[in-house]
């Protein structure tokens, strides 16, 4: 069965470098799929959950988004962020949704950090939805 070769690299580490039988990831436009003989594209990716499958295993990971090109069965990821489910701090992902959540409760939805809050939110629930499928 023909496979991908996954990279996916932050500004830390290479995160993961092997082989695949399939990727799935939060993009701009929504939710894609990759399988070998995918056509060539370049995309944002968002903050959330990618997924890859190898082995009859899926893996999770959570990102606060970056972006992604494939080219002849090869996905590069280069992301700001990206933790493996069973490396992410839950109980630190909670106190930042708190934070967030209470930030968001005080400030105007008008005020120039109103977005910030919302994407700081939207990153600790990513984390803490990841963490819970560990494999």
């Amino acid at each position: 069965m023909s496979q991908l070769e996954l990279e996916i690299i932050t500004p830390e580490r290479v995160l993961v470098s092997e082989k695949v039988d399939m990727l799935e990831a939060k993009g701009e436009l929504g939710e894609f799929g990759v399988l070998p003989g995918h056509i060539q594209f370049l995309t944002t990716v968002d903050i959330g959950e990618i997924r890859y499958f190898k082995d009859g295993k899926t893996y999770y990971i959570a990102t606060s988004g970056g972006f992604a090109e494939v080219v002849n069965d090869k996905i590069l990821m280069l992301l700001e962020t990206a933790e493996l489910a069973h490396e992410i701090d839950v109980e630190r992902a909670n106190v930042a949704k708190e934070r967030a959540e209470a930030a968001l409760k005080e400030i105007s939805m008008d005020s120039t950090e109103y977005r910030m809050y919302e994407l700081a939110l939207l990153r600790a629930i990513t984390r803490i939805t990841t963490a819970s499928k560990k494999i």
